[in-house]
């Protein structure tokens, strides 16, 4: 088992939960609940252990669709605790202080969310998309009988049993690329493969030197989801870098200087990449509609579970180590933009 693996499954975020005031009915007021979540998990996944917490506070009657926020800012459920944390807090914040609601579900901004069935559902068709991008269909997740399709959402809802889920997935037969390099500092063989790679994009016209000092996201129209896949093609003597990957789903920011051939597979990709489901992931593929050019446009700021790796590393090896558990490949990057005048 990977020991890179095993440290992404078991990566956690503390978090400080605290009931928003206006359903605070009992003085004095209800201590926060403190918990530590997993990075791969899903905030509504937490509410079993956060209700009791504040049940005697709450006021009487049957609560609404249980929501959380940062900052004012209501909290996208569908997307795995980790990555919020990563995208939202660009000077990590430990404990990590977010508002609970029981009231008020904000119906404009976040998709209906009825508990821990949308969350497995929304995980499972996330699954069946990557597979059709890796394999060009999703048989195999489709096909999967129900023990394992409940043993393998147990042992994401659980976030400890690791063993149990390599075990399952690896029936799916969802390898995607394999290592550009060897041990001795060789190149090693490099294989093919479509990479499904959900990109958060947050785009500043201001400069930053701290992370702390970099604007804080108050909306989610600030927010780009790129929905594509990354195709990988072995060359002798070269390998794919983390920038290449970032910069080949971004096209609209640094334009592709290579052959008009190149950039047509990449829209037949784009148009093979979504497969159809109950949910869908619908909520999660919006496109960059902004064209700056490359040379005036800076990453300032690559997050991929927690890390900033080096944009000079392998994306081979960013793929095997750092992918989520539904084998989509989460990454935040803080653009600096020429400001539009």
């Amino acid at each position: 088992m990977e020991e890179a693996q095993k440290y992404v499954w078991e990566g956690a975020i503390p978090l400080q939960i605290h009931l928003h005031e206006s359903e605070v009915t009992t003085l004095p007021t209800p201590p926060p609940a403190l918990i530590l979540a997993p990075r791969i998990g899903y905030l509504p996944l937490l509410v079993p252990q956060i209700k009791p917490h504040f049940s005697n506070a709450l006021p009487p009657g049957s609560p609404d669709t249980v929501w959380f926020d940062y900052n004012g800012l209501p909290l996208k459920w569908y997307i795995p605790t980790g990555v919020l944390f990563d995208l939202l807090c660009a000077e990590p914040e430990r404990p990590w202080n977010l508002t609970v609601h029981f009231r008020g579900y904000p119906s404009n901004i976040l998709v209906p969310c009825e508990g821990e069935d949308s969350v497995k559902w929304s995980f499972i068709n996330s699954l069946k998309e990557a597979a059709y991008i890796i394999n060009g269909n999703c048989k195999n997740v489709m096909n999967m009988s129900q023990p394992d399709q409940v043993e393998l959402w147990r042992s994401v809802l659980n976030a400890g049993n690791l063993e149990a889920y390599v075990r399952i997935s690896s029936k799916l037969k969802l390898g995607t690329v394999g290592d550009e390099y060897a041990d001795g500092g060789g190149q090693g063989q490099v294989k093919t493969g479509r990479v499904p790679v959900r990109l958060y994009v947050w785009s500043v016209s201001e400069d930053f030197d701290d992370l702390e000092d970099a604007p804080q996201i108050d909306s989610w129209d600030k927010i780009s989801y790129i929905n594509r896949p990354v195709e990988i093609h072995g060359e002798e003597g070269n390998y794919f870098t983390l920038q290449d990957a970032v910069k080949s789903i971004l096209p609209e920011y640094f334009p592709n200087k290579s052959s008009t051939n190149e950039e047509s597979s990449r829209d037949e990709d784009e148009n093979e990449q979504t497969v159809p489901s109950e949910e869908g992931e619908k909520y999660l593929s919006e496109n960059v509609e902004s064209c700056y050019p490359s040379d005036n446009v800076e990453i300032k700021l690559v997050r991929i579970q927690g890390i900033e790796p080096k944009m000079e590393i392998p994306f081979s090896w960013v793929v095997k180590k750092l992918t989520n558990p539904e084998h989509y490949l989460h990454i935040c990057v803080c653009l600096k933009v020429p400001q539009v005048l």
